[in-house]
């Protein structure tokens, strides 16, 4: 389960996402989204987590052996794959993303939440943190269309673009007003030159700040010539 912003850019592609559908991380703590009844009505819809609770249908480890994880999951391909807030917790994001893979129908599509800038929080422990590229070689057989990915920060319905200056809470008034933000880089300037002197204690030193930010990612499973090229590379 994730946040607001990941429910809403799960929301935005609704007519691509095709059942079954496998939810990674599947427990609801309380704080978090249900994507649950976006697909009440579209197909199988199963939910996995370390442990039982709320939320969850099965308790399954994406780092175990691929044989042992299909044999208790019968056998199952998956139309759709979420994995929303999860990666940074395990041990080995390698093996889970390789196993997700193996578990998505030809045709399937995976949604990946993974933080890139933001607080350290222990479910029970947290270990990286990841830009857009580090997901694409977690997942060397999926696709990940750009124009399908996004950056969200913790303030529900603010977006981004994937680009350099992801995350990024820029304290240049060049920049801004470059961008046809004139006002937004004279307030920049202002809190610049307010931290700089010591007005108001902050990080005066620097060019920018970075805000709390996801990479959000949707990818396909790349056809099998360009699986096996990819393989030999």
């Amino acid at each position: 389960m994730g946040d607001k912003n990941q429910l809403l850019f799960v929301q935005k592609f609704l007519g691509r996402l095709n059942a079954p559908y496998l939810e990674v991380g599947s427990r609801n703590y309380g704080n978090t989204q249900d994507f649950r009844p976006l697909f009440a009505d579209r197909g199988k819809y199963v939910g996995i987590d370390m442990g039982q609770g709320p939320g969850v249908d099965m308790a399954l480890n994406l780092t175990d052996d691929f044989e042992k994880i299909d044999a208790k999951l019968g056998g199952d391909r998956f139309g759709t794959i979420f994995c929303l807030s999860v990666l940074e917790h395990c041990e080995n994001p390698f093996k889970m993303a390789d196993n997700m893979t193996r578990l998505l129908h030809e045709d399937g599509h995976i949604c990946i939440g993974v933080p890139f800038s933001w607080r350290i929080h222990a479910y029970p422990n947290d270990y990286w943190r990841f830009t857009p590229e580090g997901v694409k070689r977690l997942f060397p057989k999926v696709d990940f269309n750009l124009g399908y990915s996004l950056a969200a920060t913790s303030r529900d319905g603010e977006f981004q673009e994937l680009d350099d200056d992801l995350g990024k809470i820029s304290l240049s008034l060049s920049k801004h007003w470059k961008r046809g933000h004139p006002l937004r880089g004279v307030s920049a300037k202002l809190l610049e030159l307010l931290l700089r002197f010591g007005v108001i204690g902050g990080p005066g030193a620097y060019r920018h700040v970075f805000a709390p930010t996801n990479v959000l990612m949707l990818g396909k499973l790349k056809d099998k010539a360009e699986k096996a090229e990819t393989s030999a590379t």
